[in-house]
């Protein structure tokens, strides 16, 4: 992995204290606690091998001189006091848990980004206005529970207590077992909350988990804000029937109807906004005969856009267009709502601060939407908070081959190295 990041790495990008040497071994060091398949990341939240990799980042933290903690909700957190400490402060950083065999940057990249900026400063003897804080939030990808963000919604208070302690895990653990094996008492869960004005705001780096700023030939995005999505359930009802003796006019083929609307719906986004996106990602199909007329089909559909009245807006329409087909083909319809979480625009401000960042490195300002979740969704619901995506070969997250440029993340965090000595400059 090291040798890997280095064999190409432009070491003129070592400049203003940010060691790219220094950033390869440590994305080394924590890719070695957790290997799962093909040589794959698995460190699942509130596990061992999670808690060893933030142990390891506290370690990094300690040497780097920061006040370090690690807080009931398992966060670690490393504090660089700025010069005027009644200021808010400034929190950066993302999370280190993964999923099952997946990568090693998601997350990771995020956090030693926000470190490596520490490290820089040290070493160029800067001093910020405002204190920045460097944080390792607890189980962002939800793979355990089958719900994530666990240590941001601590940090934002938005814990239910009553219903995490009725929580069990992949292997029907109960959550309050799960905390005790990495000292952790489900008691005291809550307890993580921390008073939201002492932030000014939360700064995220994450790698793209996309092609946009392949396509666009550039090592950074500044992100627009992050996606809410609305999973609509839909029940398309018709009549099965024999496939041999039930004549082509005389049916009331369910998935046929639904077909079609799988069809349409890749095609009512645009009609909306450039960020909207639609997705038909599981059905089911009854009663599932080669030779039986299918009678009835569910299906999901994933509705997102970091705009909540144009997210809404093209629900309506998906809704509309599902109505108008089954009435076309004579089958009824019953629909649910199973989701609907409010978007999360970032402020234009942040944006612009952002890409003046970017073009201090020479690079040409990409701005794009965030499709998925981060920590970042979670804070920014309650504080401002901006993001910055680095490149993804290929697009390619969540498995062994994902992969970012070493020369595109040490570029990252000149980028956010110079976003943070901006913002934690005195208003």
């Amino acid at each position: 992995m090291e040798k890997k990041l280095l064999k190409d790495f432009d070491h003129r990008l070592n400049y203003s204290g940010v060691n790219g040497k220094r950033l390869a071994a440590r994305i080394q060091e924590i890719s070695e606690i957790g290997r799962g398949e093909k040589g794959s990341s698995y460190r699942i939240g509130f596990s061992e091998e999670e808690r060893k990799a933030k142990t390891l980042v506290k370690q990094w933290m300690d040497e780097a001189g920061m006040n370090t903690w690690v807080d009931e909700a398992g966060n670690v957190f490393g504090q660089l006091l700025g010069r005027d400490e009644t200021l808010p402060i400034v929190l950066a950083g993302s999370h280190i848990d993964t999923v099952p065999n997946g990568g090693h940057f998601d997350g990771v990249l995020g956090v030693l980004s926000a470190l490596e900026v520490v490290e820089a400063w040290k070493e160029i003897d800067y001093e910020p206005m405002r204190t920045l804080e460097v944080v390792v939030f607890s189980d962002e990808e939800g793979a355990r529970f089958n719900r994530g963000f666990s240590g941001s919604k601590a940090v934002v208070g938005d814990v239910d207590a009553e219903e995490q302690k009725s929580l069990t895990d992949i292997n029907g653990v109960p959550f309050e077992e799960v905390m005790k094996s990495v000292d952790l008492s489900v008691g005291r869960f809550p307890d993580a909350e921390r008073n939201l004005h002492d932030i000014k705001m939360f700064v995220e780096v994450h790698i793209e988990q996309g092609k946009q700023l392949e396509k666009e030939d550039v090592p950074v995005g500044i992100v627009t804000g992050i996606a809410g999505p609305c999973w609509l359930k839909f029940n398309v009802q018709g009549r099965a029937g024999h496939a041999g003796n039930t004549p082509m006019n005389d049916r009331k083929d369910a998935l046929v109807a639904a077909s079609e609307l799988i069809f349409n719906i890749p095609s009512l986004p645009a009609q909306v906004s450039s960020s909207a996106v639609a997705t038909v990602g599981k059905t089911h199909v009854y009663p599932n005969g080669v030779n039986v007329i299918p009678g009835e089909v569910e299906l999901y559909v994933d509705i997102r856009d970091i705009h909540e009245s144009t997210r809404d807006k093209l629900v309506d329409l998906v809704i509309e267009k599902a109505e108008e087909i089954v009435e076309k083909h004579g089958v009824s319809l019953e629909w649910e709502e199973a989701t609907r979480t409010k978007p999360v625009p970032i402020k234009e401000v942040f944006q612009k601060t952002m890409a003046t960042s970017v073009e201090n490195h020479g690079i040409r300002p990409v701005f794009l939407p965030s499709g998925a979740g981060h920590d970042a969704m979670i804070l920014g619901r309650h504080v401002p908070i901006s993001m910055l995506f680095v490149r993804s070969k290929d697009g390619i997250s969540h498995n062994s081959e994902e992969w970012s440029s070493l020369n595109d993340c040490v570029q990252g965090i000149h980028v956010l190295k110079d976003f943070l000595e901006k913002v934690t400059q005195e208003d």
